[in-house]
């Protein structure tokens, strides 16, 4: 009996306890220590780094071959991979040890997912002297398919990618080889296969059932993720086997990815991530004169609402000034006034800055490609932070927290509010379009939280500029004659075997909806009440509201008189900036063509909400904001806030200073402030009749509610100076 039979048969009496008193099982750790894995990887890519991670994980000896040479064998799309046994027979004639055991298996799009011990375990259980790997598909010549040995339950077919055996026979096996580099590796081993008499002379056989080796092409179906007792394996279905190796051969670079994102132990439900703490760039001992170089590109393609904000939140991100660079490209002759106000009064602030604006003409592809430029051609550049204009960074800290991640292109995740949109893919669909990986659901709403590689980002992401000066050093990184300019860059960068990741460690922000908005007024953000409410509740609501309830903010001036803040400065303006823009003021007149009947009793001069058409707006801020108030002071009355009238006033002393005593034709009234008493009008107020009581200073953007029928007659007292301006709202007339 040869040796490989002697440790097969110690191994199976070991797994049996029938061994004779004598024979010691630690045998079978000495051949543990027997396994070499050599691999081929002329250079370091992402997926080399993993490769190596998941070795070291499991404490696999790796020897890794061919570093530094020029690749000549081809890639996964046509036949190739000589070089790979060129390289490897080379080197078996060096080693001396016929005791070794050989893993030969590529390195850019493998993981291991267990450790040296279950897979010498599963080799001696082969029973023969090389195991290859198999597959579903046979390649690359479907004619020798009749030639291949039937198999009575699994895989038919040869796969290159992974093979295990002693190292006489592996030598004896690839002595053969005299190939040029760009020949099939795959086609050599197949015809050893194929070849009776040398499949028997060498002792090989397939790994049928994938119970060392799982080849994903042609396989995808079978294999799922299995989560247990704080491990993770991918599991084969079809089998019910548990793979050592996984294999991501032909086209399934991206489900490997998404494997990896898990195996080996990567991410576990009683873990969490596992390396995200690994291999980081700290910043915090680090002067600001020492923080690394960034080059933010700004990128301004369509109408976006909140463009003002966009900057505001530019500037307070928390980075050196003097550390950064700025590229704006800015497309909409609509955004140029935010651009130039941002530049004048800031832009000073930064290292340099760079500015395309809308005369230009430049489509957003090639000002991406000059953005990068800008990044890649200046020596201290470090990093490129690309920062659409619809991003909402809400995390100051974002860009450090991305640094320090230290990664080669990571984004931080964002979603639109309320929605399972995202600014990344967890998967790709066969003709390069978006679909769902089976954790997208999960990362988007931070069930699982971690650093994960996916397939496509888009509108903000850090990127290391040494890629842009190696792997990503073609000019054009952006045009497409069939892809968005996104969607090509992403491509370009996973042809190139470079890992892009997306972060939800932490809250970094939201992405804005574009899709409705419009131009046509003045102030086109009051008009987003819909599409984005949380940027639209920021910019407009008083910073106070969410706390009136819990700190007691609303007061009683008055018998059942609520006052309380509602809007912020700025949605005062806007409002009012608004109307006078309009300009289509009313007469003051008691006839009136705009409201049902054409008479008004106590006539204002007053531009109404649907004059504007603000009229749905205006009942969205009435549901979502004054309702609540009013069934907390009102108890028992709910409203849906239905109005007939709401409407602009405008006194002037030398126009309509005052309002006479009257009802107002509702059950609740909502006045609001609209500017503030001594720097922009004078006199002015409200008086309540029946109780003698009057708000003399209204607060700017601070509402009075109170009954409108019957019980509380008021007066608008006389404006003196200047012109005030009030929001009146008759809400369940």
């Amino acid at each position: 009996m040869q040796l490989w039979q002697v440790l097969s048969a110690v191994f199976l009496a070991c797994a049996l306890a029938l061994l004779p008193l004598g024979v010691d099982c630690d045998e079978q750790q000495l051949r543990e220590d027997k396994i070499v894995v050599v691999t081929v990887a002329t250079k370091e890519t992402d997926g080399f780094k993993r490769f190596m991670r998941s070795a070291k994980h499991f404490n696999y000896t790796v020897k890794v071959l061919g570093r530094g040479q020029k690749w000549k064998g081809g890639d996964y799309l046509s036949p190739g991979g000589g070089q790979k046994v060129r390289i490897l027979k080379a080197a078996l004639e060096e080693m001396k040890d016929e005791d070794k055991i050989i893993l030969f298996i590529d390195s850019y799009d493998v993981i291991f997912a267990s450790s040296p011990k279950e897979l010498l375990k599963k080799f001696l259980q082969a029973q023969h002297k090389v195991v290859f790997s198999s597959e579903t598909l046979i390649w690359p010549d479907r004619h020798l398919e009749d030639k291949h040995p039937h198999v009575r339950e699994g895989n038919r077919f040869l796969g290159s990618g992974g093979f295990i055996g002693y190292l006489p026979n592996i030598k004896r096996m690839v002595a053969e080889w005299t190939g040029e580099d760009d020949d099939s590796d795959q086609l050599f081993f197949t015809k050893i296969y194929i070849n009776p008499e040398k499949r028997k002379s060498i002792n090989m056989t397939l790994d049928s059932k994938c119970r060392l080796f799982q080849n994903l092409h042609g396989a995808l179906d079978e294999v799922v993720l299995k989560f247990e007792d704080r491990h993770v394996r991918a599991r084969n279905l079809l089998y019910d086997t548990l793979p050592v190796i996984i294999h991501g051969n032909g086209p399934t670079k991206l489900q490997l990815n998404y494997l990896g994102n898990y195996i080996p132990n990567t991410w576990t439900f009683e873990t969490g991530c596992t390396l995200c703490q690994e291999d980081l760039r700290p910043l915090g001992n680090l002067k600001e004169s020492e923080y690394p170089l960034v080059v933010i590109g700004v990128f301004i393609q369509q109408p976006t609402p909140f463009v003002t904000v966009f900057f505001e939140r530019l500037l307070k991100l928390q980075y050196p000034k003097n550390r950064l660079k700025l590229f704006i490209f800015n497309k909409e002759p609509h955004h140029e006034r935010e651009v130039s106000s941002f530049l004048q009064e800031h832009g000073s602030l930064y290292l340099d800055v760079k500015f395309i604006g809308p005369e230009e003409e430049m489509d957003g592809a090639t000002a991406r490609n000059l953005g990068f430029d800008m990044c890649r051609k200046q020596k201290d550049c470090d990093y490129f932070f690309n920062l659409d204009i619809e991003v909402v960074l809400k995390n100051e800290n974002t860009l450090k927290i991305l640094i320090e991640q230290n990664l080669p292109i990571v984004a931080p995740l964002l979603t639109r509010s309320g929605r399972l949109w995202s600014n990344f893919w967890g998967a790709i669909s066969a003709e390069g379009y978006y679909a769902r990986s089976e954790d997208y659901v999960e990362l988007v709403q931070g069930r699982r939280v971690g650093i994960w590689n996916v397939p496509y980002v888009t509108s903000v992401y850090l990127m290391k500029a040494g890629l842009l000066r190696s792997e990503l050093s073609d000019d054009d990184l952006f045009h497409s004659h069939s892809l968005d300019a996104d969607m090509a860059f992403c491509e370009r960068v996973r042809n190139k075997g470079v890992f892009m990741y997306v972060s939800n460690m932490d809250t970094f922000g939201r992405i804005l909806s574009t899709e409705n908005y419009q131009t046509s007024h003045l102030h086109n953000d009051l008009w987003q009440i819909f599409e984005n409410p949380e940027d639209w509740q920021e910019r407009y609501i008083h910073e106070n509201y969410t706390h009136i309830m819990k700190d007691k903010l609303i007061e009683t001036p008055c018998p059942d008189v609520y006052w309380f803040p509602i809007f912020s400065d700025i949605a005062c303006n806007h409002l009012v900036e608004e109307m006078e823009h309009f300009g289509k003021w009313s007469g003051g007149a008691n006839v009136d063509t705009r409201i049902q009947g054409g008479y008004e009793n106590v006539p204002t001069i007053d531009i109404h909400m649907n004059q504007v058409n603000y009229d749905k707006e205006w009942h969205q801020f009435l549901l979502e904001y004054i309702a609540p108030v009013t069934e907390k002071m009102y108890p028992g009355y709910y409203t849906k806030a239905h109005f007939d009238l709401a409407f602009v006033v405008r006194y002037k002393p030398d126009e309509q200073p005052f309002l006479r005593p009257h009802h107002d034709a509702s059950t609740f009234t909502i006045n609001i402030a609209l500017n503030q008493r001594g720097p922009d009008y004078q006199g002015g107020g409200c008086r309540f009749l029946r109780y003698d009581c009057s708000v003399e200073a209204p607060r700017k953007g601070w509402a009075l509610m109170h009954p409108g029928r019957l019980t509380h007659y008021h007066e608008g007292l006389p404006t003196t100076a200047g012109v005030r301006y009030i929001a009146v709202s008759f809400v369940d007339p």
